[in-house]
């Protein structure tokens, strides 16, 4: 909510007399009478960015001695600091280091928030719940448009420093929120704290299903976990990046960082981050209105997201059909720019929001929403932070350029390209859906342990949805021998573990939604 909410009140900064009377100057030339340094505007977009890529690239490490809660809360911490310093200058570069700032906390949120996430969902549930990310991201940029739609009336100081103030809600009711949730249990599991990580897994579970299905999920981390101790020594981050193509640790970080890039690939950042103030110089009418309109669609296209990775597509063909469906989507941009004069004008200005609003919601229907739930999947339990966090990191260093270079293509000082920039969205778009498409494996339902094996075992992207796995089988082995020693046990309970492990040694492709 945090990320959306900052990113929805900054963008619209831009666009706002109150705002522009202090850090810009006057222009009759333009609609509203203010215009914006290039310079500045660069970096008070591009500078959150930086911070975000300098927090995710560092995430790896911290994770190696901190906890996710921990992360959480120092990300709470820097972002209250960010806020206080914009709200209280009127000095450039002091405003900078605020942006900065503001950007680290943001790195933290995203990468933590989506590691924890990912390691305590159910399988079952797991893109759903990860998914989640990008509802609340689309809450927090429809409060910050309604607060950006009000607050531009005002023509002082106070038009910016309202919705920054804003700010301070999300980290502070997360930061005591913090308290009461329990740390990752794989994280504890992961650092030889296994006690502490089944207490954290039955407070995360809690009466929702039967002791004996915790037991399984549980030996199956710890499965998980000694398989990739034969397997390997020790957690170093260059281990990402080792051997070929097809060997498991490479192939699994660049499937995850094709899928953080594919969201400055996409176009979106572009979106988020000048939206308004290109709606402004493209002559639309009434543009925070139609922020706030945009936002919405985005909203829905999360809501329908999510109903479509749980009960119809796989995470695979919604990625690629959506990318597909964003190329469109821009190239519909593109096109007005190259049919616009001064006659249909204003038709064109109507096909500019048509095709963003249309973007914004393929976007958020697949690319947004289900990229982090395959981020945080392909990548090895082991080496989650290292991967995820450096991936994210490479988000945000494109996400940087992206808005950096914008202003040079779309301010009338500059290149002037104005809608004619949709084409390089509509071609990156393309490529994504091309590289999806046959690399991409099919990962739905399965648990972070058995995806550990499918790509130890080299299992190709044809293959991933029908691969009979041997971990679930044996964690819960271990569980229904164990179940046999108690005296405590039901027959009833030992019978429904011994009929669940049955199903699967048989090869029988059990949903995890059964186990409950």
């Amino acid at each position: 909510m945090q990320y959306g909410l900052d990113s929805a009140i900054v963008g619209g900064f831009q666009a706002m007399p109150g705002f522009l009377k202090t850090f810009g100057y006057v222009d009759h030339k333009i609609k509203i009478g203010y215009g914006i340094d290039p310079t500045f505007q660069q970096l008070i977009a591009s500078l959150l960015t930086a911070g975000a890529f300098f927090s995710s690239l560092v995430a790896g490490f911290f994770a190696k001695y901190f906890g996710r809660k921990h992360a959480l809360w120092l990300a709470c911490l820097m972002n209250c600091l960010g806020i206080t310093v914009q709200i209280a200058t009127t000095n450039k570069g002091v405003i900078y280091l605020g942006r900065v700032l503001l950007g680290a906390s943001n790195g933290f949120f995203v990468s933590f928030s989506n590691m924890y996430t990912s390691e305590i969902s159910p399988a079952h549930l797991r893109g759903v719940m990860v998914s989640f990310m990008m509802l609340w991201v689309n809450i927090g940029s429809i409060i910050g448009a309604v607060a950006n739609f009000y607050a531009a009336k005002v023509l002082d100081k106070s038009a910016y420093i309202i919705p920054l103030g804003c700010l301070y809600i999300v980290p502070v009711i997360l930061a005591i929120g913090l308290v009461f949730v329990p740390e990752s249990p794989r994280w504890l599991l992961y650092r030889g704290r296994e006690q502490e990580g089944r207490v954290a897994l039955g407070i995360l579970r809690g009466s929702s299903i039967e002791q004996e299905y915790v037991d399984i999920e549980w030996a199956e981390m710890v499965r998980g976990r000694d398989e990739e101790i034969k397997l390997k020594r020790g957690v170093s981050w260059l281990e990402i990046y080792r051997g070929k193509w097809f060997s498991p640790n490479l192939r699994r970080t660049i499937l995850c960082y094709a899928s953080m890039a594919c969201h400055a690939g996409s176009g979106t950042w572009f979106a988020i981050s000048y939206g308004t103030y290109f709606l402004q110089i493209a002559g639309v009418d009434n543009p925070f209105g139609y922020t706030i309109m945009n936002v919405c669609f985005g909203l829905l296209g999360v809501m329908i997201s999510m109903h479509l990775t749980r009960k119809v597509f796989g995470n695979r063909s919604l990625m690629v059909t959506t990318c597909i469906l964003c190329a469109f989507s821009m190239m519909i941009m593109g096109i007005g720019g190259a049919v616009k004069t001064k006659q249909n004008q204003r038709a064109v200005g109507k096909a500019l929001v048509a095709s963003n609003a249309i973007f914004i919601f393929f976007y958020n229907t697949g690319v947004g929403t289900i990229s982090y739930p395959i981020g945080t999947e392909v990548v090895s339990s082991r080496l989650r932070a290292h991967t995820l966090g450096s991936a994210i990191s490479l988000g945000y260093f494109l996400a940087w350029l992206v808005g950096f270079c914008s202003p040079y293509f779309i301010n009338p000082k500059k290149l002037n390209w104005g809608v004619n920039y949709g084409w390089i969205w509509t071609a990156s778009n393309f490529i994504a859906a091309i590289f999806f498409y046959f690399f991409l494996p099919e990962t739905k339902g399965r648990s972070l342990e058995e995806i550990d094996e499918l790509f130890e075992n080299r299992v190709s992207v044809k293959g991933f949805a029908s691969y009979k796995t041997n971990i679930a089988a044996a964690a819960i082995r271990d569980v229904r021998g164990a179940l046999d020693n108690k005296s405590t046990g039901t027959e009833t309970e030992k019978g429904l573990v011994r009929g669940y492990v049955e199903r699967i040694e048989t090869g029988e492709r059990v949903k995890r939604d059964d186990m409950a």
